[in-house]
């Protein structure tokens, strides 16, 4: 077995497995780019595919030309230690992650490789927690998935609020979280994760439990307060927004994330501390209709899934390394606004406000983990988290907070109203 000694003579800082994949490449462009002063390289099955997609990026930004091309196989072991063995971090995309990702965290652990994904899947990453959470940390390897839109902004979002509570004296007792604006379209990784998922909810009644848990990512459920209630699926009108809130389709992963992070920090928002995340609507008082929309939509979304015909149009119509146009991925946006009251506090007194350009799904996406690769790769790790299976607040934090800053992503506090 490697261990963390052995990094600094590694060939590369940062390997990104699945450059030949939509984001994958997203990510290889972002790197070449921005020149960052690291060593890196792209990885994937065919290096033909690898060959092709450098020459491409290339041809844009000469920086590439030169970048090293490795091979590996999701399926072989072999393959995916020798890869793990060269590099400090990899930053990969191959998902489904529960399909394809466990035998490279296997690998990561093994070799002390540090690891970062863009999983949305609770069920993949409570198992790595079950299986590595403690093996990781007795090799100093940090694991850390959810490194995208799934859930830095929401995990990032509500550490930075965290913090700000801290100067005030107080821990939170509840933070809502909206997303107030977002455009951008729909990965087809990200279809074929809710694919894999919709499958183990109408075959596994496990998953079934477990992805109905509020906590479902603590790393000790049984001591766990039990304050926050199931995934909100009706629509809700806030009075501090005053604006209607309707089901968040990512809130049932980011909302884990966050939770996670609570406990692995000793619940230092807040032993009670409670957290809701939705979508706020436009219309003000009168957004009672598109948030009935959105929720009879997400609703009837689930139940297709849950139909063999309608799963085979879907993967038929939306298969990964699909993706928008560069014009569409550079027009998109997103913002997300956390609310925060502080405990003996009637209301919300604190409000964050953390927005990004680009696509969220794809180009914003393609920064954050990214900027998390890096951030492993050079920065001193957290005091308390050098290794288990964290999440971007806890292995990165205010680190990934400052790099994030530099790539196109805004964390500010606001007024709440």
């Amino acid at each position: 077995m490697q261990t963390k000694s052995d990094q600094a003579s590694r060939e590369f800082d940062v390997v990104i497995w699945g450059a030949t994949g939509f984001v994958g490449r997203l990510i290889a462009e972002y790197m070449a780019r921005s020149n960052f002063p690291v060593r890196w390289a792209m990885a994937g099955r065919s290096h033909d595919k690898l060959e092709r997609v450098r020459k491409e990026i290339a041809a844009e930004f000469p920086a590439a030309a030169d970048v090293p091309l490795l091979e590996a196989n999701a399926d072989d072991e072999a393959s995916l230690e020798a890869l793990a063995s060269k590099t400090k971090v990899i930053a990969t995309t191959v998902g489904p992650y529960g399909l394809y990702g466990k035998k490279l965290v296997a690998a990561c652990v093994h070799r002390g490789t540090d690891y970062c994904d863009l999983t949305g899947e609770v069920h993949f990453m409570r198992w790595a927690i079950d299986e590595f959470h403690e093996k990781a940390k007795a090799s100093n390897t940090r694991i850390v998935p959810a490194c995208g839109f799934d859930s830095i902004p929401s995990d990032l979002g509500v550490f930075f609020l965290a913090d700000e509570a801290r100067r005030r004296g107080k821990p939170l007792a509840e933070v809502r979280g909206f997303v107030t604006d977002s455009k951008g379209g729909v990965s087809g990784g990200t279809v074929a994760s809710m694919l894999l998922v919709s499958e183990l909810m109408m075959h596994d009644p496990d998953a079934r439990r477990l992805l109905a848990d509020p906590y479902a990512l603590s790393p000790d459920r049984a001591s766990e307060p039990n304050t926050d209630e199931g995934d909100r699926m009706t629509p809700r009108f806030d009075t501090t927004l005053d604006a209607w809130a309707a089901p968040w389709l990512m809130a049932s992963v980011n909302m884990r994330v966050v939770r996670r992070s609570n406990a692995l920090l000793g619940h230092s928002y807040g032993r009670m501390f409670k957290y809701t995340e939705e979508l706020a609507m436009p219309g003000g008082r009168w957004g009672f209709v598109p948030a009935g929309l959105m929720t009879g939509g997400i609703i009837l979304g689930m139940s297709l899934l849950a139909l063999p015909p309608a799963r085979k149009l879907i993967s038929e119509k939306i298969a990964p390394g699909d993706g928008p146009s560069k014009e569409a991925r550079e027009n998109g946006r997103f913002t997300l606004r956390f609310l925060g009251r502080l405990e003996g506090d009637e209301t919300p007194t604190i409000a964050v406000r953390v927005s990004g350009r680009g696509d969220p799904g794809y180009l914003a996406t393609s920064r954050m983990i990214g900027q998390s690769a890096l951030c492993l790769a050079l920065d001193t790790p957290q005091p308390g988290f050098e290794g288990g299976v964290l999440t971007p607040a806890t292995a990165m934090g205010m680190r990934l907070v400052e790099r994030l800053r530099t790539a196109e992503m805004t964390f500010e506090v606001e007024q709440v109203r």
